[in-house]
């Protein structure tokens, strides 16, 4: 009997964390396609950690998405240029909560490169920076973005 009510709690406990995740994803979703300007649907998101930062970059799924394509463009340009300026507003509001890492990113903005580059379908914001205390919070700061757009990018750090 013990065993019994025991398995029933621990598998409502994971269905209720299993529905939560979901919920909580489902909000980044609907909260991001409104604070970026584009439906996630229509768009690929990949945040990589480099050596000496990373990279935010998304895609219009479609080549012929210009759209969405123009509309990650203009998000990303206006991502780097607030991010340079210590604002992080956009990340909070779409996640619900202040990222780790943001706190440092700002303190230390002066010692961190935004750099907004154009692709094919879409846009990339490099990071980058040579302080080691920036480094640490960019790479907090992108691998909470890869668990929470679950995104399935690598948690490693790869060369340029």
């Amino acid at each position: 009997m013990k065993k019994t009510l025991t398995l029933t709690l621990l598998l409502t406990a994971a269905l209720l964390a299993a529905r939560q995740d979901t919920s909580h994803h489902d909000g980044v979703n609907n909260r991001g396609d409104h604070v970026m300007g584009f439906s996630h649907e229509k768009a690929t998101h990949h945040f990589l950690l480099w050596k000496d930062g990373g990279v935010i970059q998304v895609e219009a799924n479609s080549a012929d998405d210009t759209e969405t394509r123009d509309a990650i463009r203009f998000h990303l340009q206006h991502i780097a240029g607030m991010f340079a300026a210590g604002n992080f507003q956009a990340p909070m509001l779409i996640h619900g909560q202040t990222p780790p890492g943001v706190p440092v990113m700002i303190r230390l903005k002066d010692q961190i490169a935004y750099t907004f580059a154009a692709t094919g379908r879409g846009g990339r914001v490099l990071i980058a920076t040579s302080n080691p205390e920036a480094l640490k919070a960019i790479q907090e700061f992108l691998k909470f973005q890869i668990a929470d757009h679950q995104t399935g990018d690598p948690l490693t750090v790869s060369p340029r």
